[in-house]
Parts: C-alpha cells; sequence; structure tokens
C-alpha cells in the first residue's frame, strides 16, 4: 500500500507547499508512483505544478462532500509517475459544508483508501492552520513531515502542531508518526539560520532530516512556471536538496 504523508505547519511560509511539490515532483522522478492531494484552499501546490486551479471542475472539495468518486478527481501524469488532485478556493466552505457529517474526519481516509494501492506515495499538502481539513489529513496519513523555516522564530507553534498530531494519533489515528522535521530557507551566510538549526535539534527529540533546504531563487521562481524545480532548473541547489530529501524518505 502507498505511504501516506501529511505536509503540515499551522505557519504559513515555511515552505510547505514548495516542500510539497519539489519532494512529490523527486520521487517521482526516482520511479516512484507519487499522488500529490492539494488540501489547501489556497491552491498553491495546484498552480505551481502547472494546472490552472480555476478551470478545474472536479477537486478535493467535491470529494470532501462526497459528490464524486476521488478517482474522478485525479488529474493523471501531469509529470512522469506524478498524479494530482487539485484544489481551490471552493475548498474555503469545506469546515461549514462539512459540519453536520457524521465521521467527518474520516472523508478523506475512506476516500484515499480506495485509491492508496495504485501509489507508493501519497503526499498531503495541508493549509496553514489546525483546522478540519489539516485533521482530515493526518487521520489519513502514516506520518506527519513538518517543514521549518530557518528564521527566529522557528519553535513557536511547533509545540502546538506535536499536540495536535498526538491528539489526532490518541482520537483518530493511533498508527500516526512524526515523519519527522526538515529545515527550510537555509541561508549559509547568516549566523541566524546556523544557530536556528542548533536550537531546534537541542530542544526538539523529534526525527529530523539531514537534508537541509537552502534559500535559493531558483526555487521561488519554479512556481510561477508551473514547474517543480528539477524540472525548472535541474542543476540548482534547490533541486539537488530535494533529491537528496526524496532519497532520506524513501530510504525511511
Amino acid at each position: 500500500m502507498g505511504r501516506i504523508i501529511a505536509i503540515a505547519n499551522q505557519k504559513g511560509g515555511v515552505g510547505k507547499t514548495t516542500t510539497a511539490i519539489n519532494l512529490s515532483a523527486c520521487l517521482a522522478e526516482k520511479g516512484q508512483r507519487v499522488l500529490v492531494i492539494d488540501i489547501d484552499p489556497q491552491g498553491n501546490t495546484t498552480s505551481g505544478l502547472g494546472i490552472a486551479k480555476d478551470n478545474v471542475d472536479n477537486t478535493i472539495y467535491e470529494v470532501m462532500l462526497q459528490e464524486i468518486d476521488i478517482s474522478d478527481a485525479i488529474c493523471k501524469d501531469i509529470f512522469e509517475n506524478l498524479d494530482i488532485i487539485p484544489s481551490n478556493v471552493n475548498l474555503a466552505g469545506a469546515e461549514i459544508d462539512l459540519i453536520d457529517i457524521e465521521n467527518r474526519e474520516y472523508i478523506l481516509k475512506n476516500a484515499i483508501n480506495t485509491v492508496r494501492n495504485n501509489y507508493d506515495y501519497v503526499i498531503l499538502d495541508c493549509p496553514p492552520s489546525l483546522s478540519m481539513l489539516t485533521v482530515n489529513a493526518m487521520t489519513a496519513a502514516d506520518t506527519v513531515l513538518v517543514p521549518i523555516q530557518c528564521e527566529y522564530y522557528a519553535l513557536e507553534g511547533l509545540t502546538q502542531l506535536i499536540h495536535t498530531i498526538n491528539l489526532v494519533k490518541k482520537k483518530l489515528n493511533p498508527l500516526l508518526e512524526l515523519e519527522g522535521v526538515v529545515f527550510t530557507m537555509y541561508d549559509s551566510r547568516t549566523n541566524l539560520s546556523l544557530q536556528v538549526v542548533e536550537n531546534v535539534k537541542d530542544n526538539l527529540k523529534q526525527n529530523i532530516y539531514k537534508t537541509i533546504i537552502p534559500r535559493n531563487i531558483r526555487l521561488a521562481e519554479a512556481p510561477s512556471h508551473g514547474l517543480p524545480i528539477n524540472k525548472y532548473d535541474t542543476k540548482s541547489s534547490g533541486a539537488e536538496s530535494y533529491r537528496m530529501l526524496a532519497d532520506e524518505v524513501m530510504s525511511r
């Protein structure tokens, strides 16, 4: 069965979507069959992989409302070995739409279970909040991968996120584990990035990936072209870093 990884952090701007796009693409490049599911109403993973999010009829929103089968929402082979279920602003209404649905925390899990055997990895890009959508993703997932930006407030909110993971594990998904923490936007020219990494390592008794994602202009440019970094600039430091992260994920 495919391994389901939720990429989550309630803080915005930490490289969560960048990681979802590029980890998925690098896993696919290595011959893994990958489904990435955009569960963020902003739809940045969708547009970052070259899909016009406002022009798609079938999205994760319709799947969550159980109006369509999950297989009808899959956009196949957007790149070799890589499929996506897109998202757009309609998903913002899901919180209210699902309020009266029984067992609403399991909707995504039940849907994914019907297609997970078709994939080696299912990557879930969560919204930057601890919402019902994030809870659905964690209930469906095997593990949670947490990107942390190398900035002063890196640890802020992480305690709450780990508490949420443990709560979901206790109440909804007893098999859920913390996949690990990956540092993003590392700037080797500053002492701050180094201090943040050391601080997190000292304070966090969790798995921390060896791969550190650098601050890289090509990584920032790639989404505007609708391409993952390994297709936009295959020799960039960003592409090499996400390939190394993919290797680490595969080795676990």
